[in-house]
């Protein structure tokens, strides 16, 4: 297929050629791999800066996303690719192969740069979803960092670069930029912008700090709204209200109050905040864990709604995301419903053949293009995450799309901790649209 960018793909491109460190911004739907591969391919082979590229990204993604696209295009026939999946043995070929791009899932980063035993003489990299590294502990991040002072060019993709707030942005530019602009360290980061909390363990934005912020990271970033690139479809946002009886809604109460509740001859309890949280979150779509991990029923309330939703739907496909297993069982147990895992699935789902499907935004979250098969999403439980809400609903809300309207619905069990979940995504989608517009491209 000929290649035909739009100028704003055309400005990504020139900006990732032009900027060694480089952090692009652009939300789903516009293209990001594309553009990449393109600046990949002009790097290659036209100004000859780089000859080998690794390219790391969720494992779907990387055979979805990376690999599609460098067939679909005339332009990127001559770029040869290697995925670095599979079993050990597998990998270590893969990486023995003579190869332009070497495409590897972003959970192997270890185990390439410190169990192979093979250098690490990649010129350039590429961070598809710079965010899954947003944290400094992880070993994947300090993997790479080790090996980030031999590596002549990095590129971080991502449309989500600070969906839990600003303090994930340190660990993603001091990738990108050894620490230049926000510190080499996390803590010269808090002490510089932030000022931690009560409790010693979060922390908070002091007075001006995000515009200084921004400031710092603005020469390198650029960032793009689907919206102000792409004809989309409306989205329009419902939240279904979910009522608990007097007698679910004490027992809700109870195990918020004391960290403990006595349901069906078993206890349930929670060990700290957190454990509760987590609890809270079960209880309000009628299903929690006992400390066997066997599932405890409490009520039904969000599958009626759920069942009222599909009924008036009228046949028209729907995507169900669900957060706990014990969810997706208790769906699969009373709607015919096919869960989104393979590429069987995507094309099905895609070519009209699945009425209900079921997906997980941790695992399903990213890299899955859907949008051919429907065009609503039920919320059963909504995740903390702003990220995987956000790539989740991407599936569907982005171009190709060829609904009108894209219509995402969320069940909230009033009064409990689903309304706190929905208020957090919308003050870190207002955090996050923050960021990308003080590093927004302007394209003339």
């Amino acid at each position: 297929m000929k290649y035909n960018p739009h100028d704003y793909q055309k400005y990504a491109v020139d900006f990732i050629e032009t900027h060694p460190q480089a952090a692009v911004l652009l939300e789903c739907g516009l293209g990001k791999t594309s553009i990449t591969l393109t600046a990949l391919n002009d790097m290659l082979f036209d100004s000859f800066e780089v000859h080998k590229v690794l390219i790391i990204a969720p494992i779907r993604v990387c055979k979805n996303s990376w690999a599609a696209e460098i067939g679909k295009w005339d332009h990127l026939k001559g770029l040869t690719y290697s995925l670095i999946l599979g079993s050990k043995e597998q990998r270590l070929t893969a990486l023995q192969q003579k190869a332009d791009l070497y495409i590897i899932n972003r959970d192997n980063v270890q185990w390439l740069i410190e169990e192979t035993g093979m250098p690490f003489d990649f010129e350039m990299v590429v961070i598809d979803e710079l965010s899954s590294f947003k944290n400094h502990q992880s070993k994947r991040f300090k993997a790479l960092r080790k090996v980030r002072p031999f590596i002549k060019r990095i590129v971080g993709l991502t449309g989500t670069p600070c969906s839990n707030g600003l303090l994930d942005l340190w660990a993603q530019f001091r990738l990108l930029d050894m620490g230049e602009r926000l510190g080499k360290r996390i803590g010269q980061y808090r002490e510089a912008y932030f000022t931690p909390d009560w409790n010693g363990y979060t922390y908070t934005p002091r007075r001006g700090a995000e515009k200084e912020i921004y400031e710092k990271i603005a020469d390198i970033s650029i960032s793009m709204k689907t919206t102000d690139h792409l004809k989309m479809p409306k989205l329009v946002s419902v939240s279904d209200r979910v009522d608990l009886t007097e007698s679910e809604y004490a027992a809700y109460r109870q195990l918020e109050k004391e960290y403990v509740l006595s349901m069906q001859g078993k206890d349930v309890s929670a060990a700290n905040a957190a454990v509760l949280c987590g609890k809270l979150v079960q209880l309000a779509s009628g299903c929690i864990y006992d400390e066997e991990r066997k599932a405890i029923v409490l009520h039904e309330r969000k599958l009626e709604i759920l069942e009222d939703l599909l009924e008036s739907q009228n046949g028209k496909p729907v995507l169900v995301a669900y957060w706990y297993r014990h969810e997706g069982e208790r769906i699969r147990n009373i709607f015919e419903v096919r869960e989104i895992c393979t590429d069987k699935d995507i094309s099905d789902w895609n070519a009209g053949k699945i009425p209900i499907a079921l997906i997980q935004p941790s695992s399903a979250g990213h890299g899955l293009n859907l949008q051919e098969g429907g065009s609503t999403i039920i919320w059963y439980t909504m995740p903390w995450s702003l990220e995987l809400y956000q790539q989740t609903n991407a599936r569907l809300w982005r171009q190709g799309q060829t609904s009108d309207t894209v219509v995402i619905h969320h069940l909230v069990a009033a009064g409990t901790i689903d309304e706190e979940i929905m208020s957090a995504l919308d003050s870190k989608d207002r955090t996050q649209a923050a960021m990308m517009n003080a590093v927004k491209a302007r394209i003339n």
